[in-house]
C-alpha cells in the first residue's frame, strides 16, 4: 500500500510551527503593504493639493493674448512687458505670441483658446481697398490653402511696393468663414494700420463673438501705438474707464500719430459706455 504515514508528535509540532510561521509572515507582509501604500497615497496628497489649488486659481483667471507679429521688423520688448504687467495686475494670465508664430493657422486656432482680451500688434493695412487685412508671418504660397484664396478670404500681402517678399493677408471673410469656434465676449485691440478705417474687420470680430473692437482710423508709426496703447490699457484695466472715457483720453495724452495723423477709436459705438468688466459679464 502506498498510504501516508502519520506524523509523529515532534513533526506535528514541527509542522504547526511552521504553519504558524509563515501565516505570521503573511500577516505583517500584509500590514506593511497598507502602511506603504497608505504612506504614498497621503505623501502624493500632500504634494498634489497645492499645485491642484493653483491650477484650479489658474483656470478661474480671465486670458489675455499679446499677438505680437510686429515683432519681427518693430521689436519692443518694453512695451510687451508693460503690457504684460498691467493685465496680470487686473487680474488676467497673459499669452505672449512672437512674430514667427503668428500664421494662417494660429488666426484660423484663435478664437478656440477663451481669451477675453486680445492685443493684436501686428502689421495692417487697406491696400487701398474698402478692407482691411492681418498680416501674417507666412510668407505666401499660392500652392497653400487653396479654398481660402479662392474665395478671398486670404491675400498675398507685402510691407512695401518694392517690398518683394510676400506674405498671408488675413480678410474679414476669413474671420467670419474660417475662424474655429467663437470668441467669449472678447475686447479686441487692433494696433496697426488702418483697423478702422473702414468697420468691415470690426465687423467680423463682432460676429464672431467678440464685443468690442478698438483700432486707428488711418496709418499709424509702430513707436506711437505702442505708447497710446500702453496709455490706453491703463485706462481700461487699472483705473476702470469705459471705453470712450479710456480712448479719449488716451487721445488727449498721446494726441495723434504725428506723421499720420491718425485717431484711435472704437467699435461698435454703443459699447463706449461700457467698462471691460460690463462687456465680459453681458
Amino acid at each position: 500500500m502506498n498510504a501516508k504515514k502519520r506524523l509523529g508528535t515532534k513533526a506535528q509540532i514541527r509542522a504547526e510551527k511552521e504553519r504558524q510561521r509563515r501565516i505570521g509572515t503573511a500577516i505583517f507582509t500584509a500590514l506593511i503593504l497598507i502602511v506603504v501604500l497608505f504612506s504614498a497615497y497621503f505623501g502624493y496628497s500632500l504634494l498634489s493639493q497645492p499645485q491642484n489649488q493653483t491650477l484650479s486659481q489658474e483656470s478661474s483667471q480671465p486670458k489675455a493674448a499679446i499677438v505680437d507679429q510686429l515683432s519681427l521688423t518693430y521689436p519692443n520688448q518694453t512695451f510687451i512687458e508693460t503690457a504684460t504687467a498691467i493685465l496680470k495686475q487686473a487680474g488676467y494670465t497673459v499669452d505672449h505670441y512672437p512674430g514667427e508664430e503668428v500664421t494662417v493657422e494660429f488666426y484660423r486656432n484663435l478664437p478656440t483658446h477663451g481669451y477675453k482680451i486680445i492685443i493684436l500688434r501686428v502689421h495692417s493695412t487697406t491696400g487701398g481697398y474698402p478692407t482691411v487685412e492681418l498680416f501674417t508671418s507666412e510668407i505666401y504660397n499660392r500652392q497653400k490653402y487653396i479654398y481660402e484664396q479662392l474665395t478671398d478670404q486670404l491675400w498675398s500681402l507685402a510691407y512695401s511696393y518694392t517690398e518683394r517678399e510676400a506674405y498671408f493677408g488675413i480678410l474679414p471673410s476669413f474671420v467670419e468663414s474660417s475662424m474655429k469656434g467663437k470668441f467669449q465676449n472678447t475686447i479686441i485691440v487692433m494696433m496697426g494700420c488702418e483697423g478702422l478705417n473702414n468697420t468691415k474687420m470690426a465687423e467680423a470680430f463682432i460676429q464672431k463673438g467678440a464685443k468690442a473692437y478698438i483700432s486707428w482710423n488711418q496709418w499709424v508709426t509702430a513707436s506711437h501705438t505702442d505708447t497710446a496703447t500702453t496709455r490706453l490699457l491703463q485706462h481700461l484695466f487699472i483705473e476702470n474707464q469705459t471705453i470712450k472715457q479710456a480712448v479719449t483720453g488716451t487721445m488727449k495724452e498721446v494726441g495723434t500719430d504725428p506723421t499720420y495723423n491718425s485717431q484711435l477709436t472704437y467699435y461698435p459705438t454703443n459699447t463706449g459706455e461700457y467698462t471691460i468688466k460690463n462687456l465680459e459679464d453681458t
